[in-house]
C-alpha cells in the first residue's frame, strides 16, 4: 500500500513545480505505476503509441477458439480520465544525464523520475531462418493480437490429421509456463475439432514451470495427443526453414502444418537505448525500489527487469508497479523506501474447465528478489475435477479484476 496522501507533493514543497513522472508502457505494469503514482497528485506523463491494449493473459483461449480477441482488448481511457496525460507516441531515445526522453515526432518530455515498463522484445537475430518475416508464416503469438489470431485461423485451416509444432525458447522469457498451457488448449481444440491431429513441443529446456501438473493433466485429458520433446532428448530449435515449415534440431528434422515458434526474447527496446540493460539483455533493478542498477533516476518494472526468483507475468508487473510507485513517493519525500513483499499468482488453463495455479511470495535479500521459504506452491497434485473446475473459474476471476482494476 502507498502511504501518505497526495497533498504531501505541494507546489511550496518543491519549488513551482511538481516533479513530473514518465512511464513509458502502457500494459500491466505501466498503467499501474501511472495511476498509482497519480493518485499522489504528481505529474504524471504515459507514453503509449497505442490507446487499445491486448493482453496477454487468456489469449492462449483466443488461439484454441474459446474466446473472441475483443476479450483481450482494454483502453486507456481510464489512465487518462484519471488525470495520466497519455502520449500516444513512441518513445525513441532516453537521455538520462539531462533526464529527457524524445518521441518519435521530435518533441521532448523532461522528467524526475522515468519508469520503463515496455515490456519484450523478441530477438529475431537469435535463431537461424526465423526473422519477422518468417512470423507471418510460423507465428509467435507471443505479443496478442495479430499473430495470436493468425496462429489460430492456421488451425482453423488445418486439416484433421495435421502435426502442430511449438517451439519453446530457453529461460528467461515472458510467462513461463504460457508454452505449456498453450499446448494444452490446443490439444483440446484438437480433440475437439480434428481428433486425429497431433502436438508436438520441441522444448530448449529440461524442466518447466508447473510440469508435473501439467503432464498429469496431459496424461488424463489428452494421451497420446501431446508429445514433449526435452533438451536433453533432442528438443532445442537450432534453425528454422519457413518455407517448408521445417525446425532443425540436433537430433534431427520435424515438419508440421502449423508451426508456432517462441523465439528468444530480451527486454524492450527503449531500455536498451537508455542504457537501462546489461549484456544479458535484461535489466538489473535494485529489489527495494526498481531503480536501475546501471542509470539512476530510471526505474523498470515488469518484464524488462531482473527481478531475481519473480516470474515474467501480468501479476508480477502490476505488483511492481505499486512497490516502484511507493518507492519513488518516498524518494521524492526524502525518505528511505519501505523493503516490499511481492506476491505472485499464476493460473493456467489445461482445459476450459480445467485450472492450475503456482504462487509465491518474494522479498529483497541480498541484493535481488528471493522465495520466502514455505510460502506459495502450487496446486495438489492429486486434487479432484470439482477443484480443477473451481481453479479454472479463478483465473477468469483474477483475470477480470486484474483488468478492471488497471484498465477499468
Amino acid at each position: 500500500m502507498l502511504g501518505g496522501s497526495a497533498t504531501a507533493f505541494s507546489r511550496s514543497l518543491f519549488g513551482q513545480a511538481l516533479p513530473h513522472l514518465i512511464v513509458i508502457g502502457g500494459g500491466f505494469g505501466g498503467a499501474t505505476c501511472a495511476r498509482e503514482l497519480k493518485r499522489h497528485g504528481l505529474n504524471v506523463t504515459l507514453v503509449e503509441p497505442n490507446l487499445i491494449y491486448t493482453a496477454c493473459p487468456f489469449s492462449n483461449a483466443v488461439i484454441a477458439g474459446l474466446r473472441p480477441i475483443e476479450a483481450q482488448q482494454f483502453r486507456l481511457d481510464v489512465v487518462k480520465q484519471g488525470g495520466v496525460v497519455v502520449a500516444q507516441q513512441w518513445a525513441v531515445r532516453v537521455e538520462p544525464g539531462a533526464r529527457r526522453v524524445f518521441l518519435v515526432d521530435g518533441s521532448s518530455l523532461q522528467y524526475d523520475r522515468l519508469v520503463l515498463a515496455p515490456g519484450i522484445d523478441l530477438r529475431f537475430d537469435a535463431l537461424p531462418g526465423y526473422d519477422e518475416a518468417a512470423s507471418a508464416m510460423l507465428p509467435h503469438a507471443w505479443k496478442a493480437g495479430e499473430q495470436t489470431e493468425l496462429l489460430r485461423r492456421q488451425l482453423e485451416a488445418m486439416e484433421d490429421g495435421g502435426t502442430v509444432i511449438i517451439a519453446a525458447p530457453s529461460n528467461p522469457f515472458r510467462c513461463p509456463p504460457g508454452p505449456y498451457e498453450r499446448a494444452s488448449l490446443i490439444a483440446h481444440y484438437l480433440k475437439t475439432h480434428k481428433p486425429r491431429s497431433k502436438l508436438i513441443i520441441l522444448d530448449a529446456k529440461d524442466t518447466f514451470s508447473k510440469q508435473r501438473l501439467f503432464q498429469a493433466a496431459w496424461q488424463e485429458l489428452y494421451p497420446n495427443l501431446i508429445e514433449w520433446v526435452s533438451l536433453s532428448s533432442g528438443g532445442k530449435v537450432n534453425e528454422v526453414n519457413a518455407k517448408t515449415r521445417t525446425l532443425t534440431t540436433d537430433f534431427g528434422h520435424h515438419t508440421g502444418d502449423v508451426v508456432n515458434v517462441i523465439p528468444p526474447q530480451r527486454a524492450g527496446q527503449i531500455t536498451h537505448v537508455a542504457g537501462a540493460a546489461d549484456r544479458s539483455g535484461w535489466c538489473p533493478i535494485d529489489p527495494v525500489t526498481f531503480e536501475s542498477r546501471l542509470q539512476p533516476n530510471i526505474h523498470v518494472i515488469g518484464d524488462s527487469s531482473i527481478a531475481g526468483g519473480m516470474p515474467k507475468s501480468a501479476f508480477s508487473a502490476n505488483a511492481q508497479a505499486k512497490v516502484c510507485a511507493a518507492a519513488i513517493v518516498s524518494l521524492l519525500r526524502g525518505q528511505p523506501p519501505s523493503a516490499p513483499k511481492l506476491i505472485n499468482t499464476c493460473y493456467s488453463l489445461v482445459a476450459p474447465d480445467y485450472g492450475i495455479s503456482v504462487a509465491g511470495v518474494y522479498r529483497p535479500a541480498n541484493g535481488v528478489l528471493t522465495d520466502v521459504e514455505g510460502a506459495g506452491g502450487t496446486s495438489p497434485p492429486n486434487a479432484p475435477p470439482s477443484f480443477r473446475s473451481l481453479e479454472a473459474t479463478y483465473a477468469q476471476a483474477w483475470f477480470e479484476t486484474i483488468t478492471t482494476e488497471v484498465f477499468g
